[in-house]
């Protein structure tokens, strides 16, 4: 198993992300990670059996904020 390096800005980002890097990227977990990447409308793509990300994709779809869903708050009266 490879050893990831430490990116300390974008500029250290390789142009294809995969999912460890996404993983570290937003500081989640493995199984986070997959779940994200097999969301609709995140910008994933596949090479054989691996799932791969383009970094400039995976950092438009973070700025606008696709994926996540604005819940709703209940309001009780007592």
């Amino acid at each position: 198993m490879k050893e990831k390096q430490k990116f300390r800005n974008y500029d250290d980002l390789p142009l294809v992300l995969d999912v460890s890097d996404i993983q570290h990227i937003m500081g989640i977990s493995r199984m986070s990670a997959y779940e994200l990447v097999h969301t609709p409308g995140f910008p994933a793509f596949r090479s054989g059996r691996l799932i791969k990300v383009s970094k400039k994709a995976f950092f438009d779809w973070m700025e606008k904020g696709a994926g996540t869903q604005h819940l709703k708050t209940e309001v009780h009266c007592l």
